[in-house]
């Protein structure tokens, strides 16, 4: 599991001021619409879930108590609709780009997300959200580069303040280190032959998550 200890450490130069954020609420939000049934149909028709308890009334009545949305579907509902006339512009993971800008990582990746279900999502549930830092690593060095690890929960309740998910995001904020595409006294033909290269890259994940209660993804949050 990736380390992102060192928030704590005493000889860590951590700004203080991010220090006072870690496990602090930030950024409610409260979403658009309402859940909507019609994007569970489509989301389970996109793929063939024919899973009963999203398409037969009498099946989720005795599970579920009534019909659910796709568990998987929980942050979409906080993807807003291309336009709105009230609306201004925002980043999803605010805390994320934050941090890159306070600590001066201009490149990032997201190295884990993990998705727990609580409480199942109803049609007509209003949403809300919000971000909390759960941990910033020490100064850590990888292939990348160099910068720190940070940990931040996502978490969703509905209406009646119940707790319906959470998403969990390890990210990865980091300087690339110097080029080396020119090394001093390389004279002629130090180049690379024929079918040499270099690349870099990095994203990983799985799919959304394999039942209720786990699930897994990974997004790239790119540099900023």
């Amino acid at each position: 599991m990736t380390d992102t200890t060192g928030a704590t450490d005493p000889t860590d130069d951590l700004p203080a001021d991010i220090a006072e954020l870690i496990g602090v609420v930030q950024y409610e939000q409260v979403g658009d619409f309402p859940v909507e049934r019609g994007y569970t149909w489509t989301s389970a028709a996109s793929v063939e879930n024919g899973n009963p308890l999203f398409w037969d009334d009498d099946v989720a009545n005795a599970i579920t108590g009534g019909p659910i949305a796709v568990p998987t579907l929980l942050s979409a509902w906080f993807r807003p609709h291309h336009w709105s006339p009230d609306r201004g512009e925002g980043l999803a993971l605010q805390v994320h780009f934050d941090l890159k800008a306070r600590l001066d990582l201009p490149e990032a990746i997201m190295s884990d997300n993990t998705i727990v279900f609580h409480e199942p999502v109803r049609p007509g549930d209003l949403l809300r959200t919000r971000q909390i830092l759960r941990s910033v690593s020490g100064p850590k060095t990888t292939k990348l580069g160099s910068g720190r690890f940070w940990v931040i929960d996502v978490e969703y309740l509905n209406q009646n303040d119940e707790l319906v998910g959470v998403e969990s995001y390890t990210g990865f904020g980091y300087k690339r280190p110097p080029s080396t595409d020119s090394v001093p006294g390389a004279g002629p033909g130090a180049g690379a032959g024929p079918g040499a290269g270099a690349g870099a890259g990095a994203g990983a994940g799985a799919g959304p998550g394999a039942g209720p209660g786990a699930g897994a993804g990974a997004a790239d949050a790119g540099a900023s």
